[in-house]
């Protein structure tokens, strides 16, 4: 393939998708003629659609005429769309080059300057919060990011600033192909083995990602995580400049790197948490909204990102401040009313890896002890019948830090059933209080119901349908 793309008409398979819309949205924006499919209606496709994208519902290949004409190149996600796919049949037939998104987001982003956020957990929150800080910063970053800005209602925009920044997803290895100015890696461990093979295959697509700065670029790195520093010493060792952020007590076990970015203290209350951090030598106090320690070293690596690129401490900081999250972080669903359990409140939580089951786990306590206690009821979707066979024991040790814990079937998302397996792998290691394997998700909202009484935090976690029953649960308790 040519470095340069064609973007002048652009067609897009799998339209819809977090990552897809949020390209779309961009090119649109830049005056690409845009036209798509998905399989079926979303609030994605609505808004796209407003901005003048032609999208059929379903996939035929006389899908890549909607606009009128053949599009100059057409981009799909490899890992979601399968390769006997229509329209992608058809286009190698007429010649028209395939690429994937992350081919389409490398030319986006060419000319600017480029801010990657890489790791396995955070990465959405963190490019998040980067995106916010820089724009109250005046800096009006392009991005691309894989959730939903609660206070910006997008996911994607095409700013007026040099830089850009985007999150670098590592499941298929497609992050290779971006050539960053600034890559934040937040963290390493072991995911996506189903396409990796081995953790050691996974580890190795980072040390390759860390080999794509350019010249002048700057590694972010989380010294609180063990490969994520590693990683960092390594490239150190290869001449790139390092950076590292994290908690005082991870500096001592890592004096050759620079920290950059050090938490040297942090508190909960009932309105979020208050972190006093140093950043470049600077100290600075940060007001989050969302509950976490993993919050904060996602803030202090934004924060971070955002002044290595050149933008004002201060004024990043009062953005960061203003951050109210991204949809299905951590976020707030409702208060309920009902005599039964008053006062309880519902959350939903994108989570779908032990290490961001435990910590979304460990931020409701954090915030349950600031309130005056009460129990969790943890709600919870395994996804991918791979990742709960290979995490059964790690995501029932995270779920039994809930009181109340109730797991639903598999999600199998773009993965055929395994015979024999059903989510009773995690729920028969569960050491929680009460543990209830509950297959049918329609009962869901009645069963917490019965769990919960005035005062406890209700969070639905996973990465698949769970997410619908966050309001389920709500509506169940009105009928009182």
């Amino acid at each position: 393939m040519s470095q340069h793309i064609d973007l002048s008409r652009v067609h897009l398979v799998g339209i819809g998708g977090s990552g897809m819309s949020g390209v779309a949205r961009i090119l649109l924006d830049r005056g690409s003629v845009v036209s798509g499919s998905d399989a079926k209606e979303s609030r994605p496709l609505l808004a796209l659609r407003s901005m003048g994208a032609k999208i059929a519902l379903g996939h035929d290949a006389s899908n890549l005429t909607l606009s009128g004409q053949l599009p100059s190149v057409v981009a799909t996600s490899f890992a979601a769309i399968p390769d006997d796919n229509p329209e992608l049949v058809a286009a190698r037939q007429a010649g028209i080059p395939v690429i994937r998104r992350s081919d389409l987001l490398a030319e986006l982003m060419s000319g600017s300057t480029e801010i990657l956020i890489a790791g396995t957990h955070g990465k959405t929150s963190t490019t998040s919060m980067a995106v916010v800080a820089m724009q109250e910063a005046g800096m009006d970053p392009s991005f691309a990011i894989g959730g939903q800005l609660n206070r910006a209602g997008t996911n994607a925009h095409n700013g007026t600033g040099t830089c850009f920044v985007a999150e670098a997803d590592e499941s298929d290895g497609s992050f290779l192909r971006y050539s960053p100015d600034i890559a934040v890696v937040t963290n390493i461990e072991p995911d996506h083995l189903n396409y990796f093979g081995t953790p050691e295959a996974y580890f190795e697509v980072f040390e390759k990602f860390s080999e794509r700065l350019t010249p002048d670029g700057h590694l972010v790195v989380c010294l609180d995580d063990p490969r994520a520093a590693a990683l960092g010493e390594r490239a150190q060792a290869r001449g790139i400049t390092v950076h590292g952020y994290g908690t005082t007590s991870a500096a001592a076990q890592h004096p050759e790197l620079t920290y950059s970015a050090q938490v040297l203290e942090q508190a909960v209350d009932t309105s979020g948490t208050v972190a006093k951090l140093r950043v470049l030598g600077e100290e600075v106090t940060v007001r989050l909204q969302i509950p976490g320690q993993h919050m904060v070293l996602n803030g202090a690596a934004a924060l971070l990102a955002g002044a290595l690129a050149g933008g004002d401490l201060k004024r990043l900081v009062a953005g960061l401040t203003s951050f109210t999250g991204v949809r299905r972080r951590f976020e707030y669903h409702g208060t309920v009313t009902a005599a039964s359990a008053q006062g309880a409140k519902v959350y939903d939580d994108y989570a779908h890896h032990p290490t961001e089951v435990k910590a979304v786990l460990d931020a409701a306590r954090e915030k349950l002890a600031a309130e005056g206690g009460g129990k969790i009821t943890a709600i919870f979707q395994p996804h991918l019948y791979s990742r709960t066979i290979e995490f059964a024991r790690e995501f029932a040790e995270a779920l039994s830090l809930a009181d109340n814990v109730v797991v639903l079937e598999i999600y199998g998302a773009r993965e055929d059933p395994i015979e024999g397996i059903t989510s009773r792998v995690i729920t028969d290691q569960v050491s929680a209080a009460t543990v209830r394997y509950e297959p049918d998700f329609s009962a869901v909202p009645k069963v917490v119901k019965q769990l919960s009484e005035p005062g406890d935090l209700i969070l639905t976690i996973g990465a698949g349908t769970v997410t619908l029953l966050a309001d389920a649960i709500l509506r169940e308790f009105e009928e009182e």
